[in-house]
């Protein structure tokens, strides 16, 4: 069920900025903390750096832009940047989306008698 699906990611705020990297698991996370030789392949879900316009962890994910990310790191290579946020950021694991538990069509629920 995709709505119970688990999302790892790693949240940093840096010059009042939010980015996000997705992360394959803890697990993996972990591993390469304690040993950077891991490649980043097996530890991060894609080579992308995402900002929440100052919304927080929770907020909608975008791409972050190059002069986001110059201004906040110094560069816009991701390959410099991902190592960054997976050493200084915080490890958040949320669900991947809402179970919403009603309808989708309203109008053949109990209201499609009231005529």
């Amino acid at each position: 069920m995709r709505g119970a699906e688990k999302v790892s990611k790693v949240y940093l705020q840096k010059n009042n900025e939010d980015f996000i990297v997705l992360v394959e698991d803890k697990e993996s996370l972990n591993k390469w903390k304690k040993d950077t030789s891991v490649p980043l392949t097996d530890v991060i879900n894609g080579f992308k750096v995402f900002t929440t316009h100052r919304q927080g962890a929770q907020g909608v994910l975008d791409s972050a832009s190059n002069a986001i990310l110059d201004a906040s790191f110094g560069t816009h290579k991701v390959d410099d940047i991902i190592p960054v946020i997976l050493r200084d950021g915080q490890l958040q694991v949320t669900s991947g989306g809402q179970d919403r538990g009603s309808s989708t069509n309203d109008s053949k629920g109990s209201m499609a008698n009231h005529r």
